[in-house]
């Protein structure tokens, strides 16, 4: 068979690596093109925000049944078929030839990617023992980083040198040869069968999932207490708690909320919905203040707030040694630690704050982040069976959807509630206000993640005497160490 040419333990980190990097790329890079998209269509560049805003609607709505999909079906079709329709939807989207086709195209941007990413992730997990995962998700940092740094800066060139269509464009070389390399060379292997498909269960959890979206991404600009906002939020509220309902309910759910018992699993969640705001709000705050505030172009911004991608991978390579001897509480909690003191430094942020004090910002904010999201990431698994990955994951990237539109949310609040009624521009007041808040709620965070118990999470990391690491061949069985074993009967007990 095709997929047997290559050790599937090289095939599932590349094609996640290029799959993360297409969509966390896409996403970045789009937000630049809004102005240019606004003048071609001749709308305001408010009205130009539905090509952004879409997206994330449309995300919420497709991401619930991406776990079943792929128990169903197989990770290889579901992968395949989603970064098809990614790819082809890009295309349209460079091709279109007015705001509402532009719009269309970008949901069904949205659709795939929901798919995308949780799928992914799934297969990458399921590939690899939980032993190997420490060093193997290393290479999950790539997309997640090296993408938001490029975007911004290659969206300008783009832009200013082409046109705005080459953002989406600029896609399909990316999408071409990942869809090519998975046909060639990804195995499919089954993980037990997911039951029929739970519709009830994918109508609310869809509803709530885009009202919610929708309601986050667009509450600050249109305002929290416009009708629309308001009535957004409420239905998604009612959704989420018919979703709770139901889906506990049913014994074969399109969301298996029954993973929330195991503690860690729950933990790990909470910290990534709330201790990743802090990071993504620093990141999305910095670019405004150096465009708004101080007046650089878009370029300029970019190659200030790169180095954060930079910390990052540094960290990561020391955190993936240290792992499993202190664990993943120790390691978490003291990343988040220091985002909270380099965010306090950032308060005193002014116009005359240089290129390369924020340059120094950002490499401290990523110093202290990349402590934080491959630990969190392998430790919401540890105790995750095989079959559950699928739905593990989906759950995953319903916490990561959320906190990426809460943080640019929150911000946006932050400077509106500090800019004067007669100002265009939020002043340098209100960024410190931001970044002060920012700052209380990594504080948080680390107070909290020193409250989750570990022990499972440490020993299961730990490889036994002899094994292979990520590039050798698989563990005997794919079997688990016993240790682990007794681990999860006992988080399951306590919980």
């Amino acid at each position: 068979m095709p997929g047997r040419r290559l050790d599937q333990r090289l095939v599932v980190p590349v094609m996640f690596v290029a799959t993360f990097f297409l969509v966390v790329m896409d996403g970045a890079i789009t937000t630049v093109a809004l102005p240019s998209i606004a003048h071609q269509f001749g709308t305001s560049a408010a009205g130009s925000d539905s090509v952004v805003v879409v997206y994330p609607v449309c995300v919420g709505i497709s991401i619930p049944v991406s776990g079943w999909l792929g128990d169903r079906f197989g990770g290889k079709p579901v992968l395949l078929a989603a970064m098809g329709l990614f790819t082809a939807s890009s295309a349209l989207c460079g091709m279109a030839g007015s705001l509402g086709q532009l719009v269309a195209y970008r949901g069904l941007q949205g659709l795939s990617g929901g798919l995308l990413t949780p799928v992914a992730a799934a297969m990458l997990f399921r590939t690899f023992t939980p032993a190997e995962r420490v060093r193997a998700s290393r290479i999950m940092t790539i997309p997640q980083q090296i993408a938001p740094a490029v975007a911004p800066m290659l969206g300008g060139v783009l832009v200013d040198g082409l046109s705005w269509r080459w953002v989406f464009y600029v896609n399909l070389p990316f999408g071409i040869a990942a869809l090519l390399f998975g046909l060639l060379f990804l195995d499919n292997p089954r993980h037990g069968d997911p039951g029929r498909l739970d519709v009830p269960g994918l109508l609310l959890s869809g509803g709530a999932m885009s009202l919610l979206m929708y309601g986050v991404c667009e509450g600050a600009r249109q305002g929290w207490s416009a009708p629309v906002i308001v009535a957004s939020l409420a239905g998604a509220a009612l959704l989420v708690a018919a979703t709770v309902v139901v889906e506990l309910r049913t014994a074969a759910p399109i969301l298996r909320l029954r993973l929330f018992r195991d503690t860690l699993f729950r933990d790990t969640k909470v910290i990534g919905l709330i201790g990743v705001i802090p990071f993504m709000g620093a990141m999305y705050a910095a670019p405004l203040f150096i465009q708004e505030a101080q007046g650089a172009s878009a370029f300029q911004s970019g190659s200030s707030t790169f180095t954060e991608a930079i910390g990052v991978l540094l960290t990561v390579q020391f955190v993936a040694r240290v792992y499993h001897r202190v664990g993943p509480r120790v390691v978490i909690s003291a990343g988040l630690f220091v985002v909270a003191a380099v965010l306090f430094v950032m308060t005193g942020v002014d116009a005359g704050t240089g290129a390369w004090a924020f340059r120094l910002y950002m490499f401290l904010l990523g110093l202290g982040m990349g402590a934080v999201f491959m630990p969190l990431t392998v430790a919401s698994f540890t105790t995750i069976r095989k079959e559950d990955m699928g739905q593990a994951s989906t759950l995953g990237s319903v916490a990561s959807q959320l906190s990426m539109a809460l943080a640019p949310a929150l911000v946006a609040t932050l400077l509106l509630a500090r800019t004067p009624g007669d100002a265009q521009v939020a002043p340098p007041s209100a960024y410190r206000t931001v970044y002060l808040v920012l700052a209380v709620m990594a504080l948080v965070s680390a107070l909290f993640t020193l409250t989750m118990r570990d022990a499972v999470a440490r020993s299961s990391s730990t490889p036994p005497p002899g094994s292979p690491g990520p590039g050798g061949p698989p563990a005997a069985g794919g079997t688990t160490p016993s240790r682990l074993r007794r681990g999860r009967r006992a988080a399951a007990g306590g919980a």
